[in-house]
């Protein structure tokens, strides 16, 4: 595994040292479900659940977490992002949620992606907790970083 790079020699959490790092492009892509009844997915679907445009707030949520990720996560370096998406599609009785992003930087992408990902589903969630209260945040996970040296891709199930 390697040493725990965000650990001090006493260790104390420290934010890692990027510096000699080379800038390259990077971009990372994670997903998320939100799972719900189908009579929940159908309304999403319309666009006529009680708070509105499901999908549409959902999108513009993640898409501001991706930019607030290094204030929400303590040891996360503030990266100038140069594209991030967020792309929902309503199953039977789901939102599949998956994002992007992208930056030249000389640390991963990954936690933004993965921040966008999870502010969309909880609100998602929000929006329709109204409708059900069953519904379940589940699935949350990295599909694909590239950039520095690593290429990296979750294998299909």
């Amino acid at each position: 595994m390697g040493e725990l790079s965000h650990l001090d020699e006493a260790g104390r959490a420290r934010m890692v040292d990027i510096g000699p790092k080379a800038t390259t492009d990077r971009r990372a892509v994670a997903r998320a479900v939100v799972r719900m009844s189908e009579d929940t997915a159908a309304a999403v679907r319309r666009g006529d659940a009680p708070k509105g445009d499901v999908l549409g707030t959902a999108r513009i949520a993640g898409i501001q977490g991706a930019k607030r990720t290094a204030e929400l996560i303590p040891l996360c370096h503030p990266l100038q992002l140069s594209f991030v998406d967020v792309r929902l599609e309503v199953g039977d009785d789901r939102v599949e949620i998956e994002t992007e992003a992208r930056t030249s930087a000389q640390t991963g992408v990954e936690m933004e992606a993965l921040t966008a990902a999870s502010v969309a589903a909880l609100t998602v969630y929000d929006m329709v907790k109204g409708l059900e209260r069953g519904v379940e945040i589940t699935e949350v996970t990295l599909v694909e970083k590239s950039g520095g040296r690593h290429h990296w891709r979750r294998a299909q199930a």
